[in-house]
């Protein structure tokens, strides 16, 4: 029996979100090995976006996390995680609900990022009234041009959050996850130019005012890079579950997939063509048709057309597939596939056991 098949596979309906605690732990032990000091370790939650799962780090030692929402702040927040950076501005109400959720979980250090004056003003204002500090990241943009400030205008930034009440800069945040050639010594260079640039950042920063910043960097295109550093905090997400589309990449990292989608084939039009129950709703979307997911025991099977609730797949010639038919994919994208899906399916030897919760991939908890 292949690890992925399932025994009691007929007790499941489809399309379901099946996650292998065993694989999980496997990924948590290869982060390890390449960073064995986990306290320079920040996962960052936003592909599993489930407590269990955060839950079984926390177990391995790693205590520091990032997240990209407030609710996924809240879910660590709630299993008792004491270091989490939301890794996204509070623009607007947002940085209500950020400082109430310093206010509403005082056991957890909560931080989070800004990239220019008017932010941090506001969050300053609000933090005042309050009476509490808002720990910040400086932002910096090192070539994902998405978000951040350039390294090299970030100073004047930090000096303005120094002068502003309630605001303390702790660190700098360098997501780089523009290096992502398939090639790791053009991917090395990249990051290493961005990374020069972020030192030299942190010494002017360190000269003038002795504060010595934590840097966050790596995503887990650059995570076998940045390990070699000795003074970085690198936050991986994908790594926990993995996904096909960083498999075929990223050669040089041994991460397992950890987590499947379970689908049938639910009707077969012509001999050559098989429709399953793998929509948009199910599996994430945004990537080419023909990177959206990869069977384990059909890899054959070539996508030919992408709907709410459908997936049209073309097979060879004299195929012997059948209404009915299972099959196990591995999402080229795992962390918006995940957000579909309410619940994982927990299996342990083969079977399904029990579900877990995908708690934080509501907007809202309670804050």
């Amino acid at each position: 029996m292949e690890w992925y098949e399932i025994k009691n596979i007929n007790e499941l309906d489809s399309p379901a979100l099946v996650v292998y605690p065993d694989r999980v732990q496997e990924n948590i032990r290869v982060l390890k090995e390449f960073i064995p000091d986990v306290t320079r370790l920040r996962p960052h939650v936003k592909t599993n976006k489930c407590a269990e799962v955060c839950s079984m780090m926390m177990t391995a030692g790693i205590k520091k996390f990032k997240c990209a929402t407030i609710a996924e702040a809240e879910m660590l927040a709630s299993i008792g995680a004491p270091d989490v950076l939301m890794a996204y501005q509070p623009i607007g109400p947002r940085g209500n609900r950020f400082i109430k959720l310093i206010q509403t979980f005082p056991n957890t250090n909560f931080s989070c990022l800004i990239d220019n004056e008017e932010t941090v003003k506001q969050l300053s204002t609000t933090a005042q009234k309050e009476n509490i500090s808002v720990k910040v990241f400086i932002d910096l943009n090192v070539g994902m041009n998405r978000t951040g400030i350039k390294p090299e205008q970030a100073i004047s930034l930090f000096t303005f959050c120094e002068s502003l009440p309630n605001i303390s800069v702790i660190g700098l945040h360098a997501y780089d996850g523009h290096n992502r050639d398939s090639d790791l010594g053009i991917r090395t260079a990249g990051c290493d130019e961005g990374y020069d640039r972020v030192e030299a950042l942190h010494n002017s920063i360190l000269k003038q005012s002795r504060k010595n910043l934590t840097i966050v960097t790596s995503g887990n295109t650059t995570i076998s890079i940045h390990a070699k550093r000795k003074n970085v905090e690198v936050s991986p997400g994908t790594f926990i579950f993995w996904d096909y589309g960083y498999h075929k990449l990223f050669a040089e990292q041994p991460f397992v997939f950890g987590a499947l989608l379970i689908t049938r084939v639910i009707s077969k039009p012509d001999d050559e063509t098989l429709c399953i129950d793998l929509g948009h709703k199910a599996v994430a979307s945004e990537n080419p048709l023909e990177n959206r997911v990869h069977f384990l025991n059909a890899p054959e099977l070539i996508a030919a057309g992408h709907s709410e609730e459908h997936l049209i797949l073309k097979a060879p010639k004299h195929n012997t597939y059948k209404v009915g038919d299972v099959l196990y994919g591995v999402p080229f994208h795992i962390c918006p596939t995940v957000a579909l899906h309410e619940t994982l399916i927990v299996i342990e030897n083969n079977k399904a056991m029990k579900t877990w919760q995908v708690v934080a991939r509501k907007r809202k908890i309670t804050v």
